[in-house]
């Protein structure tokens, strides 16, 4: 279920344009445009601290590799316990297996 809270033309633009993104660098040159370097480097670690949580890491591991803040990494433990199940959703599509989560 969608966040009400979210849920606007704006954001469904963002989306819609997202979807028609069809490779990698087409992904690259979307993001490099609409982000900062900081903006996607933060979604890509947050992406990686939900697999090394989903693959038992502790805390101190995910930070020695992915630089995280705890403040971080329990945030994105909070997505994962309570959120909207969206991580998981993309793990199944990358059809990533535990041991690669």
């Amino acid at each position: 279920m969608v966040n009400p809270k979210l849920k606007d033309e704006l954001n469904d633009q963002l989306c819609k344009a997202v979807l028609k993104l069809k490779t990698i660098d087409e992904c690259y040159q979307f993001f490099e445009d609409i982000c900062t370097i900081s903006e996607l480097k933060a979604m890509s670690q947050r992406l990686e601290v939900a697999k090394m949580l989903q693959n038992r890491h502790t805390y101190d591991e995910i930070v020695s590799r992915t630089g995280a803040s705890t403040a971080t990494i329990s945030r994105v433990k909070r997505c994962l316990n309570y959120g909207a199940d969206g991580y998981n959703l993309v793990f199944d599509r990358l059809g990533l297996d535990e041991s690669e989560k």
